[in-house]
Order: structure tokens, then sequence, then C-alpha cells
């Protein structure tokens, strides 16, 4: 009786912070509000309709998951992705993600959704709506590796979306690829589709260090070495 009673209740309804937490982040991983760009409490809470509690508590949450920076003189603001951290973020992606995939693959994951989601990546990358491609790119790449069997390497890779996406819009506005990196997609989609993990595992990685190699010099910052030393793309 509980469970029927339950399944018939509304959803709760969303907080405050997680509204205000959301909107920003659509807008920031959209490039509505661009990097640096100072995020001024009142002026977002006029703007989402909301008193300037939950923004502040919000981006509290967004410095957390590295989206937003918090300076005690200057505030919040976007953050800037330097050179040496977006390095740092597709190293640690390049690592794990296809590690991640290829386990789905060879564990005979449904990768119906990834397709789905693929045209959303396509339909926005051929309108130019770089907003509409981000967000479908994010949940491709989900849905590749989400099937991996190992909820702890999930939440790793969850927790670098966030970043990875605000490295591809900016990326984006250095080099608009997307329409090859939709090709890339395809033809990982497909070896996964096939069956073939190290195939799959192999063009993912390939996708991701190509990226980084592409948009890393437009970045702002250099990039070193362990030892300190310049180094350029691989």
């Amino acid at each position: 009786m509980a469970s029927t009673s339950s399944a018939r209740r509304p959803p709760p309804p969303v907080s405050r912070t997680d509204f205000v937490r959301d909107a920003i982040k659509e807008a920031i991983l959209s490039g509505e509000f661009g990097p640096g760009e100072t995020l001024v409490e009142a002026e977002v809470g006029a703007l989402l309709g909301v008193s300037k509690t939950p923004v502040r508590e919000a981006l509290r949450i967004l410095a957390g998951s590295g989206l937003v920076t918090m300076s005690t003189y200057k505030g919040a603001a976007v953050r800037v992705m330097d050179a040496e951290s977006a390095y740092a973020v597709y190293d640690l992606r390049a690592l794990l993600e296809p590690e991640a995939v290829r386990r789905a693959v060879e564990r005979g994951a449904d990768f119906g959704e990834a397709r789905q989601v693929l045209a959303g990546v396509e339909t926005g990358a051929a309108a130019g709506d770089r907003a509409k491609a981000s967000l479908a790119n994010r949940l491709f790449h989900r849905a590749l590796y989400a099937g991996c069997g190992n909820p702890l390497l999930v939440e790793v890779l969850d927790g670098l979306r966030d970043q990875a996406a605000l490295i591809t819009v900016t990326g984006w506005g250095i080099s608009p690829t997307w329409q090859g990196e939709a090709a890339e997609h395809r033809a990982i989609l497909s070896a996964a589709e096939s069956g073939n993990a190290r195939q799959t595992a192999h063009l993912l990685r390939q996708h991701i260090t190509d990226f980084i190699d592409r948009v890393g010099f437009g970045l702002p910052g250099e990039r070193t070495t362990e030892t300190g030393d310049p180094k350029g793309a691989r």
C-alpha cells in the first residue's frame, strides 16, 4: 500500500538553490556567461526571480564542481580554464573514459541511448548551436561509459563532466570543430555497437586527445611538464 501511494505522489519540487544552480550552469556551458565574467548575486537573482541567498548557495556548489571561482574581494566569476588545467582534465579523461567504455562494450551494454543522443549532437552542430551541441555531447559520452559495471568509475567520470564541458565550449570558440567531432562520434559508436571493445577504446582515446591538442594552444597560460619545462601539444 505504501509503495502504491508513493508511486502516485508527485515528485518533490526542485529547490530554489537547485533551480539557480542548473540555470547558471546552463548559461556557463552555453557560453551565455563567458569565461571570467563576474556573477553578481543581486543581478543573477533578479534575472532568475529569486533572492540572493539561493544564488549564493548555488555559486558555492558550482565553485566546488570547478565552473566558478570565488574571491573574497572580487566575488564569484565564471572560471577561466587555463591550458594547464585543461590538459590535466583531458589527461584524466583519456586514462579513464576509454577503459570504462571498453568494459561497457565487453559487458554487452545497450548503446541505444547513445545513438539517440548522437542525433542531438549532430543537429546542434549543423545549426551552429553550441549550447545544444555541448549538452548533447555530454549526454553522448555518458551514455557510452554508463554501462561499464563500476559505479565508482562512473561517479569519477561524472565529476569531470562539467569541467570537460567548459573546456569544450571554450575550445569550440577557439576552433569550431564540432562537425568533424560528430563524425568521430559515429565511428566510436559504430565500433561499440559492433562489439569491438579494443577499437572503441582506441577511437575514443584518440578523440579525446585530438580535441585538446587542437584547442589547447588557444587557452590562456602555458602547459608545462612535471619538471616545469614548456611542453607543446602531443
